[in-house]
């Protein structure tokens, strides 16, 4: 935008220069250097605070799919990448255990109410005590315990979306065994109901950010396109100035700028939908200081947006 702007300036003065309305002397000479100056001192470099300009970039949630039961694979009807809605069958795990163990439970708890029955009439006509009865209660509510969560395991050994999304890199097959251990996924699951949107940008041009500024959007999944949307929050925290638990002395570092990340609400959520996780692209922020760069900074985004037509970094 600078070199358009300069190079308008120059053809606008060798044109007054040619029909002699001014004349070239050394200020008009020097004049082009000066105009530089002041684009860069009045427009440009407060655009960086007042329309500061970052990369975007869409990511999702990601989930491991780690079954609550162990156990072997007697079904996977889900396909990879393939939408699903929250509740949908991922896998499902050989039940038989399992509905052994509920109705082993479930025996004895029919015994147990029995014998409570029993002892509980004993001493309603004072031939049995009250201990018994107790003693027979505490069993019984422990089996009951027991079949809940004998049940739950049992309920467990069908593995189901948590969300909207879909399943990525599916490996897993009929006859497989899974372990219900954190370390040992099977899956991952790719959270398609929210879309979070990162942009990036530089400490020095971050300080006048707020909740709820307006923001445009370009992505190279959609070149020639600008997006709307509002800054939702600001993330002024990096790993960099993070502490962590140790037992050494602060060891020394180099210190480092690193950006902080505003997350961004897109106004259309059905394109928010159908941009895939790691979309990359360009955002600016509007930020109700030096107003009159919001336009040079609209221009630039637009010409970006123009060239991911053909730019693919």
């Amino acid at each position: 935008m600078m070199i358009a702007m300069m190079a308008v300036y120059l053809v606008l003065l060798f044109v007054l220069v040619r029909t002699g309305i001014v004349r070239f002397n050394l200020f008009w000479k020097s004049s082009p250097f000066i105009v530089l100056l002041l684009l860069n001192l009045l427009l440009f470099i407060p655009m960086g605070w007042g329309a500061p300009q970052g990369p975007a970039l869409v990511v999702r949630h990601a989930v491991s799919i780690v079954p609550d039961v162990a156990g072997e694979v007697i079904d996977v009807p889900v396909a990879a990448n393939t939408p699903l809605k929250a509740g949908d069958v991922l896998f499902r795990i050989d039940p038989v255990p399992y509905d052994a163990q509920v109705k082993g439970i479930e025996a004895q708890l029919k015994l147990s109410d029995m014998r409570l029955a029993q002892m509980t009439q004993l001493l309603e006509r004072d031939a049995g005590r009250g201990f018994d009865v107790q003693q027979r209660q505490s069993e019984v509510d422990q089996l009951n315990a027991q079949r809940d969560s004998a049940r739950w395991n049992l309920d467990k050994t069908i593995v189901r979306a948590p969300a909207d999304g879909y399943v990525t890199n599916v490996a897993l097959r009929k006859g497989a065994r899974v372990a219900n251990l954190p370390l040992t996924p099977v899956m991952a699951f790719i959270d398609t109901s929210e879309t979070i949107v990162g942009v990036e940008i530089a400490q020095n041009d971050a300080r006048h950010l707020r909740t709820g500024q307006p923001v445009e959007v370009t992505f190279k999944f959609f070149p020639g396109k600008i997006y709307t949307g509002r800054v939702e929050s600001i993330l002024q925290a990096v790993a960099t100035g993070q502490t962590q638990t140790s037992g050494v002395a602060v060891m020394p570092k180099e210190v480092q700028s690193a950006p902080f990340v505003v997350r961004v609400k897109l106004d259309d959520a059905e394109i928010a939908a159908l941009l895939p996780a790691g979309s990359a692209g360009d955002a600016a922020i509007f930020t109700e200081h030096v107003k009159a760069t919001h336009i040079i900074r609209k221009v630039l985004l637009r010409q970006i947006a123009i060239l991911n037509y053909v730019n693919p970094f």
